[in-house]
């Protein structure tokens, strides 16, 4: 399957967050009051963005990877993989040299084939297990 991976705005995030992440939510809960500070790339198969990634400067070489999601049917496919690739390549051209997230515990071994490390103990966020994860360059 041929894709193109691309920066983005962050308004071409909110419908994939919301449809993926919080269906249940108004797309208004998928836009972050961070969203014009972070860096937005998208996954694009056939001109349609199916996966989006999010990146937000913490200071002193570290950011955050949030709101990583990728439509159902494009799930599998090495979307997500090759998105994560591309925003771990892209990090040291920012000056960044440690990434960190709030990983879902079910992806922990998705995050972990990266290189992310688990920190801390597990929490919940609603009826979801997450825990934050480190990745350092």
């Amino acid at each position: 399957m041929d894709f193109q991976i691309q920066q983005i705005d962050a308004e071409a995030t909110w419908p994939i967050r919301q449809y993926v992440l919080w269906p249940d939510q108004p797309i208004s809960h998928c836009m972050l009051e961070d969203d014009a500070v972070g860096t937005h790339y998208g996954v694009f198969v056939d001109g349609r963005l199916v996966s989006v990634a999010s990146l937000f400067p913490q200071g002193d070489g570290v950011s955050r990877l949030r709101k990583f999601a990728t439509l159902p049917d494009f799930q599998h496919l090495g979307m997500g993989t090759a998105l994560l690739k591309h925003v771990i390549a892209e990090l040291p051209k920012m000056g960044v040299v440690r990434l960190w997230c709030h990983a879902r515990s079910s992806a922990l071994p998705f995050y972990a084939r990266f290189g992310f490390v688990a920190e801390g103990e597990p929490f919940n966020k609603g009826p979801v297990s997450y825990v934050r994860a480190e990745l350092a360059l």
